[in-house]
């Protein structure tokens, strides 16, 4: 039986600095989140200095690992041997690229086998729930208490979503709307549909649109997610009927302090894509699976999507939504994320 409440707790030990353990088919780790952990407590968690580092292979990749393949998965597992100069300061600057430039690294660094590689999988998907950076240090061997990777899986598990609150919502550029909340029990946050106008029959012109803090609210140039919300409402307003999905996906699925990170990166050169990858995510960790239990549970089976990226039209009929129809979402550029929306239509396939 899953645990997923056991999860929550599982992440509120990381960002406090505290060890988890991950049990998998095959073995188990005691892991110690670099980024929120200290010298002091690295010295508690392992006396004898010799637990290895556990990162991503797209970060392992970026500290040039000399048996890492090019073709390795960017949140695959990497573990790095412990030597005597990998010390707390060193493996905070091997977990965080943003200090490469401030922090010579000290090396060769080697990667050795990974044990329980299935619970180190799990360790750094749980760092990407938890908006940590995917960095611990990491001994195998048994624990008391341990989540599984199955725990992880039902943590993130679409289907149990649930409807927790609606009201009617006159929003700039339409005024005839309702909002509906959704949420698991342990989920920290909400995910909202915006229903504009009313059902005529026709399968609704749905957008999805995932949160951006910056974007949608300060503003920023750097993205286009403020413009394409508000041109979203606009467009589903002039449609007659439709819905837009707001998902609490933060940084495709990174989270807002991982995103900023992301942006530090950007602005030494690298675009969105190798930045993501840099930091030990994958290039987008959404899970739009989440909008396909929305929709349902709306009762919307069949809709008209309003984008231009592919892998939603995807996840949404693997969830089993119908789409009748992709509907374009273009926007013109500014000088600040020209170069962002390039990298959206060369290296992620938007159909811009």
């Amino acid at each position: 039986m899953t645990d997923p409440r056991a999860v929550a707790r599982a992440i509120d030990a990381l960002r406090r600095g505290w060890p988890v353990a991950i049990r998998g088919s095959d073995g188990t780790l005691k892991l110690l989140a670099i980024e929120t952990a200290d010298a002091e407590r690295l010295k508690a968690f392992d006396p004898d200095s010799a637990a290895p580092v556990l990162l991503s292979a797209g970060r392992a990749a970026t500290l040039k690992l000399a048996n890492q393949r090019e073709a390795a998965a960017p949140d695959g597992p990497v573990l790095v041997e412990r030597v005597p100069w990998l010390d707390f300061d060193t493996a905070t600057a091997l977990a965080d690229p943003q200090l490469d430039l401030a922090t010579p690294l000290k090396g060769p660094f080697r990667a050795i086998c990974v044990e329980a590689p299935e619970a180190a999988a799990a360790a750094l998907r749980l760092a990407r729930v938890a908006g940590l950076l995917p960095a611990f240090f990491a001994i195998a061997g048994d624990a008391d208490e341990a989540i599984t990777p199955a725990d992880i899986d039902a943590h993130e598990d679409a289907d149990r979503l649930r409807i927790v609150g609606r009201a009617r919502l006159p929003v700039e550029g339409a005024e005839d709307a309702e909002i509906i909340a959704f949420r698991t029990d342990e989920m920290p946050g909400e995910h909202v549909a915006l229903l504009i106008g009313q059902p005529n029959g026709e399968p609704p012109l749905v957008r999805l649109h995932s949160e951006c803090l910056t974007g949608d609210v300060l503003g920023s140039l750097k993205c286009d997610c403020g413009p394409q919300l508000k041109a979203a409402i606009a467009a589903i307003e002039a449609s007659g009927w439709g819905i837009l999905l707001y998902l609490r996906q933060e940084g495709r699925g990174i989270g807002l302090v991982n995103k900023l990170r992301a942006y530090a990166l950007q602005d030494q050169g690298f675009d969105t894509v190798d930045a993501n990858t840099r930091l030990g995510f994958t290039v987008d960790a959404r899970n739009f699976g989440i909008a396909g239990r929305m929709l349902a549970l709306l009762e919307q089976k069949r809709v008209r999507l309003l984008t231009n990226n592919p892998d939603k039209v995807a996840a949404l009929e693997a969830a089993g939504i119908v789409v009748s129809e992709r509907v374009a979402h273009k926007l013109p550029p500014n000088p600040h994320n020209e170069r962002y929306l390039a990298t959206k239509r060369d290296r992620t396939g938007h159909q811009l």
